[in-house]
């Protein structure tokens, strides 16, 4: 059975994206953090983006800024398997990537009882929101920048009842950000 990942970065007061959609200020370089961030990308996987997640990432990472800027990264978001959910898109352009305009739910679970490469979400809190209330997220990555933005959106946003997490990892970097790994806890 395959695994569904989440790996967001979000403020320190909780949001992954601000009130009118900008992410840049998750981006806190420095060496140490871009070496795991870049390790990270490597993992096998299929990326599930939601249209907006997919409209962001597509009008990034198959540019040139993005291959000069981050290299390995470009590399692997552009070659690796995508599937952008969307109910509204005619088509994804985006290299190795499938458009399912399907029931999200439905779609998930057939694509985690498949064989093959585990799937992996970034961004796309609408997706996450809804896989976490059907339980059918394995393990949520979160990385805590230590910035607050004051407003914007939850990665939980709509979730319907209480999720009850276990950590299973941390590490802090010395830009500050701290990386955060949970997985589904049973209800206490």
């Amino acid at each position: 059975m395959r695994k569904v990942t989440v790996f967001n970065g979000v403020s320190l007061d909780g949001y992954f994206v601000s009130a009118d959609g900008d992410m840049r200020w998750a981006h806190n370089p420095d060496p140490e953090w871009a070496a795991f961030a870049a390790e990270n990308a490597k993992a096998d996987g299929v990326m599930l983006f939601g249209r907006k997640t997919y409209e962001l990432m597509v009008s990034y990472w198959p540019t040139p800024a993005a291959k000069q800027n981050a290299p390995e990264v470009a590399e692997f978001m552009n070659n690796r398997k995508k599937i952008v959910f969307s109910r509204t898109l005619d088509k994804a352009t985006w290299q190795n990537t499938t458009l399912m305009k399907g029931d999200l739910i439905e779609e998930v679970r057939r694509l985690k009882q498949e064989s093959g490469p585990d799937l992996l979400i970034m961004g796309s809190g609408t997706i996450i929101s809804q896989l976490a209330d059907a339980g059918l997220i394995d393990e949520f990555q979160i990385a805590v920048t230590p910035i607050a933005i004051g407003q914007g959106r939850s990665m939980f946003e709509g979730l319907t009842h209480k999720l009850n997490l276990k950590l299973t990892q941390s590490r802090t970097f010395s830009n500050g950000n701290v990386f955060l790994r949970y997985a589904p806890a049973p209800a206490a």
